[in-house]
């Protein structure tokens, strides 16, 4: 299975991937928002807790949050919904989407690092890419 980790503090991400089973299980039955601790992944990852925010099948079909399920279902979806952007007003529309439960049929599941470990991971605690626009208003200029 694919991990697309991201860090918010250095504004890195970056993809891994682990072939072992055993170490991938910890996400299992887990649902979209929940923390888990990343200790089972590995030595390198003592001490981290990661959020899940999504993921896909190995069709490609998106996981959507508040459908509790880990299979696929077809939805009517319509503009206010995510994994459907409409062409005409009103439009609603019949789409696939994944439950958001983890289990082993995810090709790719997006994480995002929400407390630091002992130790650094190369390309993602490392390096710092600095913001390319700012905030818009005066208030969040100030909070800066």
């Amino acid at each position: 299975m694919k991990f697309n980790i991201s860090y918010p503090a250095t504004g890195c991400q970056k993809l891994f991937e682990i072939v072992d089973d055993h170490k991938v299980r910890i996400f299992f039955d887990k649902r979209m928002g929940s923390e888990v601790q990343a200790d089972m992944l590995g030595d390198d990852w003592k001490g981290y807790i990661f959020k899940i925010t999504g993921g896909n099948d190995k069709q490609g079909f998106p996981m959507k949050q508040g459908v509790l399920t880990n299979g696929r279902v077809r939805l009517l979806l319509s503009n206010d919904h995510s994994c459907f952007r409409t062409r005409r007003d009103g439009e609603r529309r019949r789409k696939s989407v994944r439950g958001c439960i983890v289990d082993g049929n995810l090709s790719v599941l997006s994480l995002v690092i929400v407390r630091k470990g002992a130790k650094d991971i190369p390309g993602l605690t490392d390096t710092n890419i600095p913001r390319r626009l700012g905030p818009k208003r005066a208030n969040n200029i100030r909070k800066l």
